[in-house]
């Protein structure tokens, strides 16, 4: 009797003992990541102001940029001037807002599904918007309202119009299940693709140009007022996000332990699932469907400095806007004078990487079993 339970205290002494190691070591893993991250933001911060600088300084065109920023000059005389802040710098803008929405929204989508291969897309927000711009090619529709032009008013409201159909589907009193949502989308985003291919098929020659140029993607404007027209939308979803970046937190760990925790789990997934969905909705509506932006950068981040939002929301945002100016860049310059769609550029960066992340999570699975 005195053998055995001298022999149950030294079992609980080392269970206890072995608790504390891990507890040591997960704190130093912490620890680490945070100074990591210390070390990395800076760096994104620095890799983004670069790259937003020297974009619009490369083109198949070369520019002497002592005399574009010559104000001395008639705007009208002044070639250099017109090239980099009429046919470059909106454009570079425009990457950037929509790198950082992308990245931000599909890091938030991962959190809210707990889905690693989530994307800004996967509940069919960039078929509903691809929907609205094809009828509206199809149809001839053309049109100014709010300084917006009738194909990005189509495309936004294709995308709203998913947004809204989408939470009705789902919605269980106050609550929105996860598994509903996903199936929710997934069946949309196939009715889309199918309306999509027959109103292709009904158009003519030109209609089916455009509309197949437009669902590559670009960033190929030249108009200040249509970011100026997206950004409120933009910056009002960033800054809802990161205010619940914390409870996104938990709710990634599970909805029972993020309840337990006093979040409201109904409230923080509606307030992720409409900020996130309208950012993406403003920056489709103008640049088109440009993929895996959101897939690529939140894994990218998540290698180097853990799952914690609240450290990654402001790198996504940095290196996102970065990342996507590098690609456009790219696409305007490889075969000079001839641009690329951006969207192919980021497709073909794109899916090597997302099959690299389903091996591995395929290897994870059969290593847990």
């Amino acid at each position: 009797m005195f053998v055995e339970t001298e022999k149950k205290r030294s079992d609980v002494s080392l269970d206890r003992v072995s608790d504390d190691v891990h507890g040591q070591r997960s704190l130093k893993f912490c620890a680490d990541l945070k100074k990591r991250y210390f070390v990395l933001l800076p760096i994104l911060i620095v890799f983004f102001f670069c790259t937003f600088s020297l974009a619009p300084t490369i083109g198949s065109a070369k520019i002497d940029l002592t005399r574009a920023f010559d104000f001395s000059l008639r705007f009208r005389e002044n070639m250099d001037a017109q090239i980099f802040f009429i046919a470059r710098l909106p454009r570079v803008i425009l990457a950037a807002l929509t790198g950082a929405a992308l990245a931000v929204a599909g890091l938030v989508f991962q959190a809210v599904l707990k889905n690693p291969l989530a994307t800004p897309y996967t509940l069919g927000i960039a078929s509903g918007a691809s929907l609205g711009a094809v009828i509206s090619i199809r149809a001839g529709i053309v049109f100014m309202a709010f300084g917006l032009s009738s194909l990005t008013l189509s495309a936004f409201s294709g995308a709203l119009l998913t947004v809204c159909l989408i939470y009705l589907m789902s919605k269980r009193k106050d609550y929105l299940p996860t598994a509903v949502m996903l199936l929710a989308g997934v069946a949309l985003s196939f009715l889309f693709s199918a309306l999509i291919l027959f109103v292709h098929y009904l158009s003519d020659f030109t209609q089916s140009y455009q509309m197949l140029r437009w669902l590559m993607g670009g960033l190929d404007i030249i108009d200040y007022k249509l970011i100026v027209n997206i950004l409120p939308a933009v910056l009002l979803s960033l800054v809802l996000l990161v205010s619940i970046a914390k409870e996104l937190n938990l709710l990634s760990s599970g909805e029972e332990l993020a309840a337990s925790r006093g979040v409201n789990v109904g409230r923080t997934k509606k307030i992720a699932y409409f900020a996130a969905s309208l950012m993406t909705a403003a920056v489709v509506s103008l640049s088109g469907p440009i993929g895996f932006i959101g897939l690529i950068i939140p894994h990218i981040l998540r290698l180097l400095i853990g799952a914690d939002n609240r450290l990654l929301m402001p790198a996504a945002i940095f290196f996102g806007a970065g990342f996507l100016i590098i690609c456009d860049t790219i696409a305007r310059t490889i075969i000079a004078p001839l641009e690329i769609p951006v969207g192919i550029i980021t497709a073909i960066l794109g899916c090597p990487f997302f099959i690299w992340l389903l091996l591995r999570e395929k290897r994870r699975v059969v290593f847990k079993s």
